[in-house]
């Protein structure tokens, strides 16, 4: 019996073994090699999967990135749709793979490129995909000719999505052609070519042109050039598929940051407040008169999502509405210098800016000649903190916006203020342009600001939010000092005990020094 029993326990671990043996084999094959249909690919099998395939499309992603994880799973739905074909789709975690990426000079974090016949250093990049259908029409695209896109241009005009038609006399000219290669590059718009006799006496077309359809209705027409390139037609075609001014979401986030439009107007504005529609109006009215030139674009401050796109251009809630331009490429800001947005100020400002007229909104602006001999002090940013957090003065501070009529309706209070307090040596009154310095400092309120700096070790900063009149300002300026006095006597302490906390312990260390010696 007890032989039998061990012969049993014998098999069943003999059994479990070979079991457990198989089944991380299987697993380890499905998260290494391929999963729903899409290869995973690392530095070790990359070579021999472009051997394996005719034509391999991989996606390069961060599994961190939304973006990364939404175009994973249009690669999924596209794998299902390409079983059987040619094409292969594959991904390269680059936090993983990162000397695959440096090797393949993959830089950014949604790159897609097609490796075709085992070709390794001359891929073709894919444009980013909204859909799995978008991959399938790029590919069909690539591997099709004008033909492919003739198409019954009345069910074309009906679209919901924008639609580009393109009427030509001949389907072989040379404007055929870039057509298609635009074509080929936006696998997401409709694209179709039609020699309708209809159609010509429709829109009475003399020439080989470009229409762009949205809901029946004719929005666009670009006449074809001999100079007409392709980059040309695309900037015409994903310029006018937009609005003229465009919110920033989620949603459009992607297609407004791959513009090939890199000049892009920013309103920053509440959507809930009294005067947006008014401003939305007036931003909107200015846009049309630059579609090929700048991108017009609204934030809106009140949406926390939006919350990473304001601080980087150092935009606080209370400051909306505003309008900054910016050059995706150098990343230099421009500030609209007025709060008055209307549409000849919004349209003045946008074209200074491209006359090279409008001046750059800079960190800091230079420092003026004989900026601390008058009454207040003129700061900037590379002095703000240098004079504001010097431990022996109180500094008094008003942050202003030189448009505004509230700042420079306190300029005739400040110097009244700084008369007042001439003969006090360790108080000095100044004041900042915020609309052309950067601040890095949490602000609270709405421009003109009233800021104090006690005169301490610690950067401790005050506003004032009293009545502005020189005796309320010089009460409140009093009482802070006094406060920021027995401060001082704590915080003077606490420095000498750290002081000869610290001699004596240096102290120590060289008689130990001396004993091991």
């Amino acid at each position: 019996m007890r032989t039998l029993l061990l012969l049993g326990l014998t098999a069943f671990c003999l059994c479990a073994l070979v079991s457990a043996d198989k089944q991380p084999k299987r697993q380890a094959d499905k998260s290494s090699l391929e999963e729903d249909g899409v290869l995973n690919l690392k530095k070790g099998n990359f070579n021999r999967a472009l051997r394996k395939h005719k034509q391999l499309l991989v996606h390069f992603y961060a599994p961190l990135s939304g973006e990364g994880h939404r175009i994973s799973e249009v690669f999924e739905g596209a794998a299902e749709e390409l079983k059987g074909s040619e094409v292969k789709l594959a991904m390269v975690d680059v936090s993983k793979e990162k000397d695959l990426a440096k090797e393949l000079n993959v830089t950014g974090l949604a790159t897609i490129r097609l490796f075709i016949s085992g070709d390794k250093h001359n891929p073709v990049p894919c444009p980013v995909p909204q859909s799995s259908a978008s991959i399938l029409t790029w590919l069909k695209r690539r591997s099709g000719s004008a033909a492919d896109l003739i198409a019954d241009l009345n069910q074309s005009e009906a679209s919901e999505e924008l639609t580009v038609v393109g009427f030509f006399k001949e389907l072989n000219s040379q404007y055929v052609q870039v057509f298609y290669a635009a074509a080929t590059d936006l696998p997401d718009i409709n694209f179709s070519v039609t020699q309708n006799k209809e159609v010509i006496s429709r829109y009475g077309l003399t020439h080989d042109v470009v229409l762009l359809f949205k809901k029946s209705k004719l929005i666009q027409a670009y006449k074809m050039m001999p100079e007409t390139s392709k980059e040309m037609l695309i900037i015409f075609i994903t310029v006018y598929q937009m609005d003229p001014a465009t919110e920033y979401t989620g949603q459009t986030a992607t297609q407004i940051l791959t513009s090939p439009v890199l000049n892009h107007a920013l309103l920053f504005v509440n959507k809930s407040s009294a005067g947006f529609k008014e401003i939305h109006s007036a931003f909107y009215g200015a846009a049309e008169a630059f579609r090929l030139k700048i991108l017009f674009v609204w934030v809106n401050v009140d949406e926390p999502r939006n919350g990473r796109l304001m601080e980087y251009f150092r935009v606080r809630q209370f400051e909306a509405p505003l309008i900054r331009i910016v050059n995706l490429t150098d990343h230099v800001t421009y500030h609209l210098p007025s709060d008055t947005l209307d549409v000849q100020t919004i349209k003045t400002f946008c074209q200074s800016y491209l006359d090279g007229t409008a001046k750059p909104k800079m960190q800091s602006e230079p420092i003026p000649e004989g900026w601390d001999k008058q009454p207040v002090k003129e700061l900037v940013g590379m002095t703000l903190e240098k004079v504001a957090f010097n431990p022996d003065n109180t500094v008094f501070v008003m942050l202003y916006i030189p448009y505004s009529p509230e700042s420079r309706a306190l300029f005739p209070l400040w110097e009244e203020l700084a008369e007042a307090l001439k003969e006090r040596e360790q108080v000095v009154v100044a004041r900042i342009d915020a609309s052309a310095n950067d601040i890095n400092m949490s602000m609270q309120g709405a421009y003109p600001l009233l800021c104090l700096f006690p005169a301490l070790h610690a950067e401790r900063v005050v506003f004032y939010n009293g009545k502005r009149k020189v005796k309320d300002l010089l009460k409140f300026l009093d009482k802070e000092m006094e406060k920021a006095k027995k401060d001082r006597v704590k915080e003077d302490e606490d420095r000498r005990k750290y002081i000869e906390s610290a001699k004596a312990e240096e102290a120590t260390r060289a008689n130990k020094t001396k004993d091991e010696l």
